[in-house]
């Protein structure tokens, strides 16, 4: 039985008048933003945020990330809350007071308040350790954006000793203050996949003295739309995506090569190992087919984001106690975007849920989604993410 002693509406309250110190440091992030895993800036305001909180702050090595450990000094669970830290390269075309000053760089997919809630929620947890028993590390990790951030901090330790985890990740078409997460398979994996057909160049004039890359590849669109529509047991979910083809460089050349790319996604991790033999075997006798060869590979990206079904109850709980059982929603599917979270669900229990934060003036339908140019955060219900980060260690 989940014990929610301490989790109601003043914990909500604390959480709530923090909320000019939350919204005025996620505004310093979004104005400066970061790609990658080098974010200095982003780094040195989350440690001004945090300082005088009595952590224990350990600065990564291989990257900028910060770990911030409380220790209550009484016996209870190590319990780890992420916030991610990185941008996008993509330029923000909303204009704010505090719009990106850094040119196509751009906090279009929420991390900037993924920080702000967190850095809230170690103060608030700081403030009233005598309330909760155990350690918190606060785990703001750079990197989340495809450079496998999260795997870089598991190799330094941010792990060692941890006995559940907690993410929260904004939405900004989804209503806002709204808590949304599922048990098992919540995101999924994604992998990056290249093809480049190799044929033989010459005359446009002349096809039958060359061997044509482009039919193949051509091909090649339909062809692998028949792995998962043809070889996928159908109560199976994935997605292949060609995304990129490019060849040649004008009307009258034969070219000697065709490249396309594109993204495979699953929520199994047997699906996955499956699309990628199919992915291989398909590519190949295409451009055999049309007498050309090819190269194929894939890049593996992050695994299945896969929550622990107690976890993500917990979280339900939590999220009702606190919020109300209208402000908590069990998803009814997965979603294909992937998060990098996945690395650390695959080594200790814990969960990711959503909050929405559809801006006032417009329906969550019409709402810009994440990584547009034009997405937009409601700063107004960022209490919702403080509370339900700081009553996740509470529960005990």
């Amino acid at each position: 039985m989940t014990n929610l002693a301490g989790i109601g509406d003043d914990l909500l309250q604390a959480a709530r008048d923090l909320r000019d110190e939350t919204v005025e440091l996620r505004r310093a992030i979004h104005a400066e933003p970061e790609i990658g895993l080098q974010l200095p800036d982003t780094q040195a305001k989350i440690l001004d945020a945090i300082t005088g909180l009595d952590l224990d702050i350990t600065l990564g090595e291989s990257t900028t990330s910060v770990v911030a450990d409380l220790d209550t000094g009484r016996p209870g669970p190590t319990v780890l809350l992420r916030g991610d830290m990185d941008a996008l390269p993509l330029q923000e075309d909303y204009v704010s007071d505090f719009q990106s000053q850094r040119e196509g760089v751009m906090h279009a997919c929420g991390h900037d308040s993924h920080v702000a809630m967190l850095a809230s929620a170690a103060r608030l947890l700081s403030e009233n350790r005598d309330e909760f028993n155990g350690k918190v590390r606060f785990m703001f990790q750079p990197g989340e954006e495809g450079y496998h951030g999260a795997k870089y901090m598991i190799e330094e330790g941010v792990l060692d000793g941890v006995d559940r985890a907690f993410a929260l990740h904004v939405v900004s078409n989804v209503p806002n203050g709204l808590i949304a997460t599922k048990s098992g398979p919540l995101l999924a994996s994604a992998d990056r996949w290249e093809v480049t057909v190799h044929g033989k160049g010459g005359h446009a004039s002349a096809p039958h003295d060359t061997i044509d890359p482009i039919p193949p590849a051509a091909a090649m669109v339909g062809n692998f739309q028949t792995i998962i529509s043809r070889e996928l047991d159908p109560s199976q979910s994935a997605v292949l995506t060609v995304a990129h083809i490019e060849s040649g460089t004008t009307n009258n050349i034969i070219p000697a090569s065709a490249f396309l790319e594109g993204t495979m996604r699953t929520f199994d991790e047997g699906v996955r190992n499956s699309i990628h033999e199919s992915f291989h075997r398909v590519a190949k006798s295409t451009a055999e087919a049309h007498r050309c060869s090819c190269t194929s590979e894939v890049i593996p990206g992050y695994p299945v984001t896969v929550n622990d079904a107690a976890q993500a109850q917990l979280t339900g709980d939590v999220a009702t106690a606190l919020l109300g059982a209208d402000q908590f929603l069990v998803m009814p599917q997965p979603a294909f975007a992937a998060e990098d979270f996945s690395y650390v669900l695959n080594e200790v229990p814990g969960a990711m849920a959503m909050m929405g934060v559809c801006p006032d003036d417009i329906s969550p339908a019409e709402a810009a989604p994440n990584h547009s140019n034009f997405m937009r955060v409601n700063e107004s219900a960022f209490h919702n993410g403080v509370a339900l980060y700081a009553g996740m260690v509470m529960v005990g």
